[in-house]
């Protein structure tokens, strides 16, 4: 069931959203050689418990997994594309695709963000993959509008990947956010006519976030019950934001 949000609860969704920004962008400044993933969780979780609030994503327990996530932050690296699990002893290096996620309940409701960093200089032809899977996320977005439907944000999405030669993640999809960290409707990066093509509507809360991957879209679990890989071992990229649909389009409120 969609629920859409209050005005009181934008004005919440909007305070959330500014520091869950905030903590990615410094989290950001970390991602270089030589630090370790398990220091950017900590380091993700110390600055929104600092803001007041709570990283939803540690504790958080998926209806396919066997166990809650344990960390505040997901990093996923070069072949990862989602779930990374951080831990002390995995060392970012240079020429790494680093994915950085996070979610953060503030004033009881949610937000959740992602992006995509080059460690350094890309290899060969990696910057054009985080460009178009950014570029991807925004012409999404710039679907949105009461009215409209999910398809034209998912059509946007895959027109714009599969034209530059890459491919979207087709096993997860975004998602509506506010009320908890993951609501209906589903959000598909590509237009699947099996998906209900919902209408969007002023209130509604939603996440978007293309995962794309520089060879096929298939995608298998690791053994650790959460991290996400590509395949064909292909690298991946991954970028999020938070939108409210309004009146007359929409606001990211993880900008």
């Amino acid at each position: 069931m969609i629920r859409l949000k209050t005005k009181s609860d934008i004005e919440k969704l909007r305070l959330g959203g500014h520091v869950l920004s905030w903590v990615l962008s410094e989290v950001a400044k970390e991602v270089k050689p030589g630090a370790s993933t398990e220091k950017l969780t900590q380091l993700a979780e110390n600055l929104i418990k600092q803001k007041g609030g709570r990283p939803s994503f540690k504790g958080y327990k998926a209806a396919w997994a066997d166990s809650v996530y344990p960390s505040a932050l997901c990093v996923s690296i070069n072949e990862e594309v989602v779930h990374g699990l951080p831990v002390p002893n995995r060392i970012i290096k240079e020429g790494d695709i680093v994915g950085i996620d996070c979610g953060l309940e503030y004033q009881g409701l949610f937000t959740d963000m992602a992006r995509t960093i080059i460690v350094g200089r890309a290899k060969e032809g990696l910057s054009k993959l985080v460009s178009v899977t950014y570029e991807s996320l925004m012409k999404g977005i710039k679907q949105i509008k009461p009215g409209r439907h999910i398809s034209d944000i998912s059509k946007a999405i895959e027109e714009h990947v599969e034209k530059n030669g890459f491919s979207v993640v087709r096993q997860l999809v975004g998602h509506g956010v506010g009320y908890s960290a993951h609501e209906d409707p589903q959000i598909p990066n590509f237009f699947d006519r099996s998906v209900p093509d919902i209408e969007l509507k002023e209130g509604m809360v939603l996440a978007i976030e293309p995962m794309v991957n520089v060879g096929g879209w298939e995608v298998d679990s690791l053994e650790d019950g959460w991290t996400i890989v590509t395949h064909d071992k292909s690298i991946s990229a991954h970028f999020e934001h938070t939108i409210v649909v309004t009146d007359k389009g929409y606001e990211i409120i993880t900008k």
